[in-house]
């Protein structure tokens, strides 16, 4: 063969099949368009009205944003929101760590949905204190409340908020009734003196009490005592039906104690099992009692009217701290001052009234 000749294999290599990108395009496309899709205060509040999940979704991610730049149009859709509002039975529920709390709303709130009644679960979960991360897994221990149509489950952060309860739980409460939810449980992180928080926004305050873990009054803080409408004692079943019954009595003992509640109300204690299902009808009835009781005296809206001095306060207090660290002169001069803390150079009173006059100048 010459030099000169071309070389001709009789091998040939087809191109083959051509591979698709790992992420699909339309798919990016279709995300995008999401992401960019944004909805006016009006849009939101008529989708929240209409009953829509997604939308309702959306606006209370909005309304526990830290983002100041979703604070104007969280306050709008709220504000919206407000008239349609004040229709329902909210219940918060408490209880030490281990006392059952995800698996009594799954047994009870699947009693409040065969009543044919709208559940909206609030499901805190608690924040860590150094990556402000949270689990948020009741969503998971409640799988089959979470998928009755007639409830909805949204679990969110503490985000360190004394009481266990989420910054924006108020204005939550609000979205879930003029979506059309007639009765919603505030599931709060544990027990504590600051459990105040979580009775300020609801009518009627139930905790959750394991029993057989002995000394069940020393665990329990006299304030949670005075807050609780009713004492559910939990886990009264098997082996623990005997020292269920036994805590039973020491707590209804131990009410008879306190002075008699505005309300008119006597807290009364039931023993409960979620595993038998024994005992949740009668907390309802309970709450049920209660709720008739004191629309009746006119308490139930005396309450609410307060509850709105309240948030009104907190809603103050919220707006200045963040108004105040959002600061640029407080931002610049933050780090010279926890310098000279760490140093013992100033105290922190001083440093405190320092940053303050700044502030407002004086």
């Amino acid at each position: 063969m010459a030099d000169s000749e071309e070389f001709k294999s009789a091998l040939s290599v087809n191109s083959g099949i051509h591979q698709p990108p790992s992420i699909n395009p339309d798919a990016i496309k279709h995300l995008s368009k999401r992401r960019k899709k944004k909805y006016s205060a009006d849009q939101y509040v008529k989708a929240i009205l209409e009953g829509d999940r997604t939308i309702l979704s959306q606006a209370i991610t909005l309304v526990e944003s830290n983002n100041s730049c979703d604070a104007d149009l969280a306050h709008d859709i709220v504000e919206q929101c407000l008239p349609f509002s004040a229709k329902s039975i909210r219940i918060g529920i408490t209880g030490s760590p281990g006392a059952g709390k995800s698996t009594f709303i799954e047994t009870f709130g699947k009693l409040i949905t065969a009543e044919g009644r709208k559940l909206a679960v609030l499901a805190i979960d608690p924040s860590s204190e150094e990556t402000k991360g949270s689990i948020l897994g009741d969503k998971t221990r409640m799988e089959t409340l979470g998928n009755d149509p007639r409830a909805f489950i949204r679990p969110t952060p503490s985000s360190g908020t004394l009481g266990g309860v989420a910054r924006r739980t108020r204005e939550t409460i609000i979205l879930f009734e003029a979506a059309g939810f007639d009765t919603v449980l505030v599931e709060t992180v544990g027990v504590g003196q600051s459990e105040t928080t979580a009775s300020s926004m609801v009518d009627f305050f139930l905790l959750l009490q394991l029993s057989g873990a002995g000394d069940e009054l020393q665990g329990i803080k006299r304030g949670i005592m005075e807050m609780a409408d009713t004492i559910a004692i939990t886990k009264a079943d098997g082996n623990n039906l005997i020292p269920a019954e036994r805590a039973k009595i020491e707590f209804q003992n131990a009410l008879h104690l306190y002075p008699p509640k505005p309300s008119g109300w006597r807290p009364n204690v039931i023993s409960s099992s979620s595993f038998e299902n024994r005992g949740i009808r009668d907390i309802w009835e309970s709450i049920k009692s209660y709720i008739d009781l004191t629309k009746k005296s006119g308490y139930f809206e005396d309450k609410r009217k307060q509850q709105a001095i309240i948030r009104m306060h907190d809603a103050i207090i919220e707006q200045l701290k963040e108004q105040f660290y959002n600061s640029d002169e407080i931002i610049k001069m933050k780090p010279e001052i926890e310098k000279q803390l760490q140093e013992g150079s100033i105290t922190s009173y001083k440093a405190a009234r320092t940053m303050l006059n700044k502030y407002f100048k004086k």
